[in-house]
């Protein structure tokens, strides 16, 4: 294929000398492939995706049709020249050409839009071979709604024709199907075969039961013996000359051979028909012309001269199972019956009207991966499973669409925690959502796929409520190419250079951003992921622990080598995360829930001067803070408190005993009142790692007066320092614990919210 600036195309089927010049704005963006397009069935001249070429018809009474999706873009003035923008098309674009106020076209261009994946043609045809394997595995099950007959009118429905043909070709035509048939022809399977022939008497070495009554019958011409002959007392008198003897040869007419021509034949058929049925000149009747031709050569090898029709098809010869070479055609055959009555509604979106959408086919094939990968890890439910492939009245129909929702749900025991798991593609998550409703609480999402998880014994819906659902989206990136430059960029000049970009329209930055959308927007969100046909993984996490996170895996169209182990490892370790019921995000969804779960209301706004919750006030939370309030009985005892820096409770079961709940053990701070006091300034803030028991004898040591319980519980203090807390006072009789009478000097508690609700203005 070589690389050229311009292409000049004849038109002179429309009018002598008319053509069509087209200009590539970037080099190495326009390509005269005439050497292989017919191999490729492709047209000669070849486009970029993504790139813009200006072409002119040197005639201004002609000018190029609109195909839609502004990838004609006439100009302004002359309408014989323009802007060609292929944009993400790739595949086989057909132009109309039409003549200035006519309507009839007049003729057609057809040009090639590369992609820009190298490489991309083995991709197509790799994926949609996997595709048509996995929906082979599908129909095959016991359960599946399919009916198998060696006899079907493949071609009845136009509408599927090229769908039909694309699943067919996608198995016939690979490279694994040709090498199968090129090593049974090399060393087919042969069998002795018994042949009958005449042969002279003489060379007959032993005689069958046949031959010793074919000697006396006499229909054949005889020898009269000599009298010395030794048969002549026996009363033999002569001998046929040639008798009937059975040789044994090596024939490679064999059951399996027979199968092997019955399969090239079935296979001939089937593209004949298809080339009878589609139009003259067709991209269907050209790639079907080129089948056609691969199967005839393949029939045209010597040894099938001598091979007969089958009579059975023994499917179950270890033959065709097991020996290399036939097992691989066996493969096809199965798949072949069955991919031929299959339809995939999804498919109009990757082959309609001569495209081949890559990026669309790698997302779909990117869903049967995935389905593999959970298999292996997850318990599906088969119903699901069998549910992707249904009978509709135009056939088996492939339930995968591009924004049509499809759920898979399946459990994972780990032993010490069961899981429910639901793989969901083009789930689409609602805008607009109010807290705690699942979805998006902005805009409508739509992530490729998504890995939901949450706890057995619950429905999604109330794991959506309670926080103890997690989503893990991916999605399919076909032609990211260097994922991980973008993502590892840190300098300031990468941002310069995006901001410049975004000026010209161009977003580099889309694909991370789409990922921080879902992660960001969709609720109850732990990671989102790019996956895409690269080399390198990368994994962004948000905190500590493997989720919330961001990142890309390389997952590529190959047989060999398609990365899915990194992402299957990924996947691991998420399960194993979950396993884990102290993780620091199962703490987090707790304490969100826990917010949350009741929406604030104006009345308990506070709007007090309090301090800064920094340093050590971090956990200074007025709803989570609370306050002691204590009642001393005279000076005497104030003064002890203010000595020691020490205030004592009863405890035990008597009247007036401290009620020790985490509101009492937790407080942070220490309100004093005593008799006749109708409110209080006396803060203090309670210090130590807690409150300690003092025996009776360990208050007489600290000067206390008169001790009349056998223990006391102590908290240690010190002096209130912040400012806001300075020269205020608190109406502690209008807290919702405080009791009348002589239970106001019971001890009790009281939020710092609630407290400073009632700070005295």
């Amino acid at each position: 294929m070589k690389s050229v600036s311009f292409i000049e195309i004849h038109l002179d089927s429309i009018q002598e000398g008319l053509r069509l010049i087209i200009d590539a704005r970037r080099q190495s963006t326009l390509f005269d492939a005439e050497e292989n397009a017919v191999e490729n069935n492709e047209a000669r001249f070849q486009l970029m995706e993504g790139c813009y070429y200006d072409y002119q018809i040197n005639s201004p009474d002609y000018y190029l049709g609109d195909i839609g999706e502004n990838i004609i873009q006439q100009h302004k003035r002359n309408i014989n020249l323009g802007t060609l923008a292929p944009n993400i098309f790739v595949g086989t674009l057909f132009i109309p050409v039409y003549k200035k106020g006519d309507t009839e076209k007049f003729g057609e261009v057809a040009l090639e839009v590369q992609s820009v994946k190298t490489g991309y043609r083995d991709d197509y045809r790799d994926m949609l071979e996997f595709i048509t394997e996995k929906c082979t595995d599908l129909l095959l099950q016991a359960n599946a709604p399919a009916s198998h007959y060696f006899d079907i009118d493949y071609t009845k429905d136009s509408q599927s024709l090229y769908q039909r043909f694309a699943f067919v070709q996608s198995v016939i035509g690979s490279m694994e199907f040709n090498e199968a048939i090129h090593r049974i022809t090399t060393a087919p399977v042969t069998q002795w075969s018994e042949k009958t022939e005449q042969k002279d008497i003489r060379q007959v070495r032993r005689l069958s039961n046949s031959n010793i009554k074919e000697l006396f019958k006499g229909k054949q011409a005889q020898t009269l013996l000599p009298t010395s002959s030794s048969l002549s007392k026996y009363g033999i008198k002569t001998l046929p000359e040639r008798i009937s003897a059975v040789c044994k040869t090596d024939s490679i007419d064999t059951p399996e051979n027979r199968f092997i021509k019955h399969v090239l034949e079935t296979f001939l058929k089937f593209c004949t028909d298809i080339n009878n049925a589609s139009a003259n000149g067709s991209k269907l009747g050209n790639e079907s012309k080129l089948m056609i031709r691969e199967l005839e050569s393949h029939l045209h090898h010597s040894i099938f001269k001598d091979i007969s029709r089958p009579t059975t098809l023994k499917l179950n010869s270890p033959v065709l199972q097991r020996k290399e070479g036939y097992r691989e055609v066996l493969r096809v055959w199965l798949m072949f019956d069955l991919a031929a009555k299959l339809i995939w509604t999804g498919g109009d979106d990757i082959y309609s009207g001569g495209k081949k959408d890559i990026a669309t086919l790698y997302e779909y094939w990117l869903f049967f991966k995935l389905l593999d990968l959970f298999q292996s890890v997850f318990d599906i439910d088969p119903k699901d499973i069998a549910n992707l492939i249904k009978e509709t009245p135009d056939g088996l129909n492939l339930q995968i669409r591009q924004g049509k929702f499809t759920a898979l749900r399946g459990i994972y025991n780990a032993g010490t925690r069961k899981l429910n798991i639901r793989f969901n593609y083009n789930r689409t998550f609602s805008g607009g959502k109010i807290y705690p409703d699942p979805g998006s609480w902005t805009t409508t999402l739509r992530p490729d796929y998504t890995l939901s998880f949450w706890p057995a014994g619950i429905t999604e819906s109330e794991a959506e409520q309670q926080e103890l659902i997690v989503h893990i989206h991916f999605d399919a990136k076909y032609k990211v190419a260097n994922l991980n430059d973008l993502l590892n960029a840190n300098n300031d000049s990468v941002a310069k250079e995006e901001k410049s970009e975004q000026r010209k329209g161009i977003y580099k930055n889309a694909d991370l951003l789409k990922m921080h959308a879902y992660k960001d927007a969709i609720r109850r969100t732990g990671g989102a992921y790019v996956l895409y046909p690269g080399e390198d993984p990368f994994k962004r996490k948000g905190f500590h622990e493997i989720i919330p996170g961001l990142g890309a895996f390389p997952v590529r169209p190959s047989k060999t080598d398609n990365g899915t182990g990194e992402l299957k490892a990924f996947i691991l370790e998420i399960i194993e995360h979950f396993v884990n019921r102290t993780s620091q995000r199962e703490k987090l969804a707790f304490r969100t829930f826990d917010v949350y779960k009741t929406p604030p209301d104006i009345s308990d706004e506070l709007r007090e001067p309090l301090p800064e919750p920094y340093s050590t006030n971090r956990d200074l939370i007025p709803d989570d803070t609370f306050v002691l309030i204590g009642f001393y009985n005279s000076d005497e005892q104030y003064e002890w408190i203010k000595k020691n820096k020490l205030y004592n409770f009863r405890i035990g079961t008597g009247t007036g005993s401290l009620i020790l709940n985490k509101e009492t053990v937790g407080a942070k701070y220490l309100l004093l009142h005593t008799t006749g006091d109708m409110d209080s300034g006396n803060f203090w803030k309670i210090t130590g790692n807690g409150p300690k028991v003092f025996s009776k004898e360990d208050m007489l040591k600290k000067g206390y007066q008169n001790p009349s319980q056998e223990y006391y519980l102590v908290m240690e203090l010190e002096p209130v320092t912040d400012p806001e807390f300075k020269n205020l006072k608190w109406d502690f009789k209008k807290l919702a614990n405080y009791a009348s009478g002589r239970a106001s000097a019971f001890p009790y508690t009281a939020s710092l919210h609630e407290l400073m609700k009632n700070k005295i203005k």
